[in-house]
Formats: structure tokens, C-alpha cells, sequence
């Protein structure tokens, strides 16, 4: 893209911007010269290393997986162990005290929050990493910063730099056109999008948190301080950059502030910026948005802005298909082509440091004659572990007692049925939680994308009740689901009788056959093919291999002439276990919860 012709076409052409775009261009310059020679080599190589199927994330928190940086040098033979290739550290960046929404308001992009170390020992990391053949990613958080920002700082000293940088307003005249088409993003504890300041006399917009200033971009200092941040950041040697809140980026009075073009604007130039002076750099763009926007993200194949986005659909088909022992609505939903360009990958999970929001495709819900409110109260009810003969064991997050709305929050294992089962110390639902973990996993391990585990996720963890003592966090039920790592529980992985050497081994040859064989490269994609057994979810990738999946603790029959296509009649390999598997008339039976990856 031409660079210079979107800065004016998006600010104007003036002595303001021309000045701005000045700067812009030295601080490009200056980052160009300061990126080391190692990093220069690792862009020679460009940036379509996240294509390979031997990619394998994890995410953690710094804090509660190993204490701070230092901590983490000697768990990253766990990680190499385990097979993963890139780590996502959650916020790590300086924060506000007291009440920081889980690191997400940033008070300094540049430096690492004082409770897990030093920039100094981040760049440690990633070196220690990068000799491992293990990628970092790390939060980018876009869309607002820390009310005790420096930026903000620096305004209340009166540095004219700083004006308008974020949304200020004397009285609430203007706030008012802005309410009138803005949603709410946390109506329960966050209601209307700003905030007044008795102390300013100014009315700031704050569409997350009171203490979370939204920045504006409609002022090219605003692009050009998080591009200087951005630059600084990956000449520190980061891979991946998870660009928090995109689809908030851009303000317009008369708008809802969602998804507007101008978003896709800044990331382009975004984008185009890190082409042209970090190449081997990565976006991956969070947006928790309808599936026919969140693949606008990804841009064009000519104008790219995000490589990798989240499969937020895949994760909540997953648990739906899990809780109705009915693959219809995700097999159907998949199949759906919304446009992905040939280098747009998923990021493939079962659940992360968030809630779970139960965002269907209303009209196939309803051909399958399911009313779409209802439906999403059932899922609510039956992940929280309240609807009669649930195995999950969670919480929820943000209940509406008027519309009776409401996220869920949860473990993986918790969801799947194992605090439950161990509770009762009922040895046959402790196999059938083992065997849903492993089922969600060989889909989010096996299906077109790059599988992202949760840490903990790898040997079990069940939900951490404990965070309701802590009165910081006793208000936000997603802290249920980001427990510390149980560092005396994954001392048992190698133990095959116990629940967590089945699942960290179960897991692990998962990974280590994806990570062997081609066809599981993200440039391959999958493609739901109905089996006429509602039970049993199948795609194949391209012919290559074929993945079927028994979301039910009852056997079940697979018609084979479903798929006669991929060489049937005769007889298949499964890549999990190596056994032959033959179809017996042209059908394939599969146990309880069993999953089959046929070559």
C-alpha cells in the first residue's frame, strides 16, 4: 500500500500532517537502524513461518505459571517438552495498580510490569525461546491505555503534545451524540461509555473500564506513539503481536464505534509499517465480532492487516456439540465460506483467559428447529452446571437478572466434567471427562488452524474457587478459570494411571503427529462433510486425511459411503494410535467420545 497516500487520505493534507508524517517517517528510520543484525536475519526468511503445521501456542500469565521472568527460564523445558512453539505471555506490560483488568490498562508500553521482572529479562526470555524454536507473543492493547498512562501524564503538565490524544470533552453535550449509537461493553459494571472528572472538569470517554482511557485516533500522534511503541517492541525481538479490542479503534459521532472502515485503515498502514521494517513480525488481531467481520481483519491479499485471528465460532460449536451430543449446528456453521484469503489462518481453541459467549448462527439454529434465546439459556444453564444431567461445573459472568443474559465462565476440565466426577470420586465419569477433554482437543489440534492451549489446560486443572477470598478479583468469576499452575500436579504427567499423565500424554501425541506430518499446515483446509449420524462431527483436509469425532458416551455407526470418496471400501490408518481401521459393510463404528485421524 502507499503508505503516505492513506496517512493523508485518513488525516488530511496540512501543516499538521505533514509535520506528523515527518515523524512518522524518522521514527521508521531510526527503528530500521536499531534492529539487530539476528533479527534482521530472521526476516530474510519473511513471516510465513505461521503457516506450518509444526506451529503449537500456549498462553499463560507470567505471574501465576512461574511467578515472574526469572521463574520462567526453567519451565520452558515443560513447554518444549510438551511440544508447544510459541508462547503467548497475557499482559506483561507496566499497568495501573489496584484494579488493572487483568493487565489490559496499560500505564507504560514500554516498560515490563514491575512484578514479573524487567524489560532487560523479557528480552532474556525471548532470546531463550528463540533458541528453542519457540515464537512470543505478547498483548498490544490498542484501543485505550491506563488513566495513569505517561501520556496522560504529560497532558496534565500542560505538554501540548499530549492534546487530544484521548476523548475530552467540557460538558456532555458531545458524549450524548456518541451514547445514542454506542453499545455497552459491560453494562453490569461498566454502564454508559464515559466518565466524568470532577478534578479535570472533563467528561472522558471510557468505553471499557472508568480507569481505561480510550485513545484517539482521529489524531495522527496517536498512530505515530503506537507505531514508535510497536517497533520498539519487536526490535526487543517479539514474533507476535495480539492486537487487543481492534473493532474499537475508530470513533465517529453517529456510529456505533464497531468495525469502522478506518479501523481497517490503521491496520493496514499498521501492517504495512512492520512489512517494511521487521518482515518476520506477525499480527494477531482480537476481535470477538460476527464471523462475516472478523474475517475482514485479515484483510486482502494485496492489503493485509492481521495474519491470524481467533476461531471464537469453532470454540463455542465445540462446547455446544459437547452439552447437545448434536455436531448439526457445527458441522453446518463451518461449512460456511466467509471469504478467508489463503493466508488467513485461525487461531484454534477450546477456551482462554475470557468468558464464554454463546454467539450462534441464529438462521441455522432455526433450521434445525431450535429457537435461538432459548437455545443460548440452555447453554448457559448447562455449562454452568445447573441444567439436569450437565457434567460442567462453572459460573457466570456478567447475569442479566432482567433478560437473564450472561457469559460463562470455567476450566476446561471443569467444562468437560472432571470436577465433577472427581468430586463424587466416580471412576467411570472421571474416564468419560478424561475422554471429552481429549476429543475437544483432537479437533482444535487437528482442524485447519494453529491450536492454542491454555496453560493448565495440558493436565487437567480444575476451576480455583479461591479466587472469591481475594477482594480485587472476588467480583470477576473469570478469574474461576486462570488458577495458578498446580507445578505439583504436572509432576504426575508421567504417571499413566493418573488423570493427569493421561491427559498431558493424550495431548502431547497429538501435537507430536501434528507436528510430523504436512497435511496438518494451515495453508491445507477442512472441509465438514455431513455423515448422517448427528452425533459424529468428520471434515477432511483436502482429500489428505479424514477426522471423525463421537461427541457421545454412546457408540456410534458411520456410514463410510458417506466419504466412499476418500478410497472406501479398504482399509485406513489411524495416524493417533497407528492401528488399521476397516469399515465393516461400508460403516466404521466409533466407541464413546472416540476420535479417529484416518489416512
Amino acid at each position: 500500500m502507499d503508505l503516505k497516500q492513506s496517512y493523508y487520505d485518513l488525516y488530511g493534507k496540512n501543516e499538521i500532517t505533514d509535520f506528523r508524517f515527518g515523524q512518522l517517517m524518522d521514527i521508521i528510520g531510526n527503528a530500521k537502524k536499531e534492529r539487530r543484525a539476528e533479527l534482521k536475519k530472521q526476516d530474510s526468511r519473511g513471516n510465513d513461518w505461521y503457516l506450518s503445521e509444526k506451529m503449537v501456542g500456549m498462553m499463560l500469565y507470567i505471574d501465576r505459571f512461574s511467578k515472574d521472568l526469572r521463574g520462567f527460564e526453567e519451565k520452558i523445558d515443560y513447554l518444549a517438552e510438551l511440544g508447544v512453539t510459541y508462547v503467548h505471555f497475557m499482559p506483561l506490560l507496566k499497568s495501573r495498580e489496584g484494579n488493572n483488568d487483568g493487565g489490559y490498562a496499560v500505564s507504560d508500553y514500554l516498560e515490563v510490569d514491575d512484578k514479573f521482572g524487567t524489560m532487560k529479562e523479557l528480552e532474556h526470555v525471548v532470546n531463550l525461546l528463540k533458541k528453542r524454536g519457540i515464537h512470543t507473543c505478547i498483548d498490544f492493547v490498542l484501543n485505550h491505555t491506563a488513566k495513569e498512562h505517561i501520556w496522560v501524564e504529560e497532558y496534565k503538565k500542560g505538554n501540548h503534545d499530549y492534546d487530544n490524544m484521548y476523548f475530552m470533552y467540557d460538558n456532555p453535550s458531545v458524549p450524548e451524540q456518541y451514547e445514542k449509537n454506542m453499545t455497552e461493553i459491560f453494562p453490569g459494571v461498566a454502564p454508559k461509555n464515559f466518565t466524568y472528572y470532577p478534578d479535570m472538569g472533563k467528561y472522558v470517554m471510557t468505553r471499557f473500564y472508568e480507569f481505561q482511557w480510550d485513545l484517539n485516533y482521529a489524531n495522527p500522534q496517536v498512530f505515530n506513539k503506537i507505531v514508535e511503541v510497536l517497533l520498539t517492541l519487536a526490535n526487543k525481538g517479539i514474533d507476535i503481536f495480539r492486537l487487543d479490542a481492534i473493532p474499537y479503534m475508530w470513533k465517529e459521532i453517529g456510529t456505533s464505534c464497531m468495525n469502522h472502515p478506518k479501523v481497517h485503515t490503521l491496520l493496514r498502514m499498521m501492517y504495512s509499517i512492520v512489512q517494511d521494517v521487521c518482515p518476520s513480525v506477525i499480527f494477531l488481531g482480537e476481535a470477538i465480532v460476527e464471523p462475516h467481520e472478523i474475517v475482514k481483519y485479515f484483510g486482502t491479499p494485496e492489503e493485509k492487516e492481521c495474519n491470524v485471528m481467533y476461531n471464537a465460532s469453532l470454540m463455542v460449536l465445540l462446547w455446544n456439540s459437547l452439552a447437545t451430543r448434536d455436531v448439526r449446528l457445527m458441522e453446518r456453521s463451518l461449512a460456511r465460506d466467509y471469504g478467508v484469503p489463503s493466508d488467513g489462518v485461525w487461531i484454534n481453541y477450546g477456551r482462554c483467559h475470557d468468558d464464554i459467549g454463546w454467539g450462534f448462527e441464529k438462521d441455522i439454529l432455526q433450521n434445525l428447529g431450535f429457537d435461538p434465546e432459548a437455545h443460548k439459556q440452555f447453554m448457559i444453564s448447562f455449562m454452568e452446571g445447573r441444567y439436569p444431567g450437565s457434567f460442567s461445573v462453572g459460573e457466570l459472568y456478567e447475569f442479566n437478572p432482567v433478560t437473564l443474559d450472561a457469559r460463562n465462565s470455567g476450566t476446561f476440565a471443569s467444562m468437560c466434567g472432571l470436577e465433577q466426577a472427581l468430586k463424587e470420586k466416580h471412576s467411570y465419569k472421571i474416564e468419560q471427562a478424561i475422554k471429552r477433554i481429549l476429543l475437544l482437543n483432537s479437533i482444535i489440534i487437528s482442524y485447519t488452524g494453529i491450536p492454542l492451549l491454555y496453560s493448565g489446560d495440558e493436565i487437567g486443572q480444575l476451576n480455583d474457587w479461591t479466587y472469591k477470598n481475594d477482594r480485587k478479583i472476588a467480583g470477576d468469576s473469570r478469574w474461576l478459570h486462570r488458577g495458578k499452575m498446580d507445578w505439583d500436579a504436572a509432576a504426575k504427567r508421567y504417571d499413566s494411571g493418573t488423570v493427569q499423565g493421561k491427559i498431558f500424554t493424550g495431548i502431547r501425541k497429538m501435537i507430536e503427529i501434528r507436528k510430523g506430518c504436512s497435511y496438518f499446515r494451515s495453508d491445507l483446509k477442512s472441509e465438514p462433510v455431513d455423515l448422517g449420524n448427528n452425533a459424529v462431527f468428520g471434515f477432511h483436509r483436502e482429500n489428505k486425511m479424514m477426522v471423525l469425532a463421537n461427541f457421545s458416551e454412546h457408540e456410534q455407526w458411520v456410514d463410510a459411503n458417506r466419504f466412499n470418496w476418500f478410497g472406501l471400501p479398504g482399509e485406513m490408518t489411524d495416524l493417533l494410535t497407528g492401528r488399521p481401521v476397516r469399515s465393516y459393510n461400508n460403516a466404521i463404528l466409533l466407541g464413546p467420545y472416540e476420535y479417529l485421524w484416518l489416512v
